[in-house]
């Protein structure tokens, strides 16, 4: 019996696996595999060396773009943290109708239905120098005269970033404080708690798996995200994404393989220490 039932298993999780093999494990193995060939104007050639990682660790503009690929994802997170985490709390909270807070909820997501080149490429003109945002600032008195560092500047991708990822920040804070059994709080607020204190001693600590899935989920997008950097940033700015993406534009697949190595095991590390905090099994 117990050998049917481990046997059972086995077939329950093949089709899983082998999806997982072929569209994830299979295609990682080859980036890793061509990042170790060399790479010339007209060709590729199946020879193993380390030119590639190489080059790219021995230049300086390597650094320069991997930190700006972390300033990015380090403010997004911040501001998505913010947002989503106030969003969740305010719908999980103080909203008692199931039925409002679907409503409310399903209003979150209804910009989700549209395309994501269409939602960033929509604040191109209400940045632009002659955009509502300027024409409305200077009919209003506040500037004399159009602000530049709207569009094409860190602040207009970062601002993309967030419009485009708070909602994969909301969505699991506010299924893990649905979660919270309420009496805890009420306890929380017969001990004597203020709300500042049960907010900060019960909620956030309670909130921390939800928090952490939210996190890997717009750290790993934003930092892989070259698009939204292209498009926001006038193609003045430049991330990890956007480097990947000009080498395969030259057919420097080679070199693109290897930076693409070397992001994929920083997220891995990013995502492993930001484990250490949490169980996020639990949440799964």
């Amino acid at each position: 019996m117990l050998k049917n039932r481990h046997v059972t298993g086995w077939l329950q999780a093949a089709p899983l696996s082998l999806v997982l093999i072929g569209f994830l494990i299979l295609p990682i193995v080859a980036i890793v595999i061509v990042s170790f060939w060399r790479a010339t104007e007209f060709s590729i050639i199946p020879a193993f060396t380390l030119e590639n990682y190489q080059f790219l660790f021995g230049s300086p503009v390597t650094y320069k773009v991997f930190l700006a690929t972390f300033k990015y994802a380090a403010i997004t997170w911040a501001l998505t943290l913010l947002i989503g985490f106030t969003a969740a709390y305010y719908l999980a909270f103080h909203i008692r109708s199931q039925t409002v807070q679907i409503a409310l909820f399903l209003l979150c997501t209804i910009p989700f239905w549209t395309s994501n080149i269409i939602r960033m490429i929509s604040w191109i003109p209400f940045l632009g120098r002659n955009g509502i945002a300027n024409s409305t600032l200077i009919d209003m008195g506040v500037i004399d005269e159009p602000l530049e560092w709207l569009l094409y500047s860190d602040f207009s991708v970062i601002l993309a970033f967030v419009h485009l990822y708070t909602l994969f920040m909301v969505v699991p804070i506010f299924n893990t404080m649905m979660r919270i059994d309420r009496s805890l709080i009420e306890a929380a607020y017969d001990n004597g708690a203020s709300g500042f204190q049960t907010l900060v001693h019960v909620i956030v600590p309670l909130t921390k798996p939800g928090i952490m899935i939210g996190t890997i989920f717009v750290l790993t997008l934003a930092m892989g995200d070259f698009i939204t950097v292209r498009f926001m940033s006038g193609s003045q700015k430049a991330n990890v994404g956007r480097l990947i993406s000009n080498d395969i534009a030259l057919l420097q697949y080679p070199s693109a393989a290897a930076t693409a190595v070397v992001l994929l095991c920083t997220v891995l590390i990013v995502i492993g220490i930001l484990l250490r905090f949490v169980d996020i099994r639990k949440e799964l």
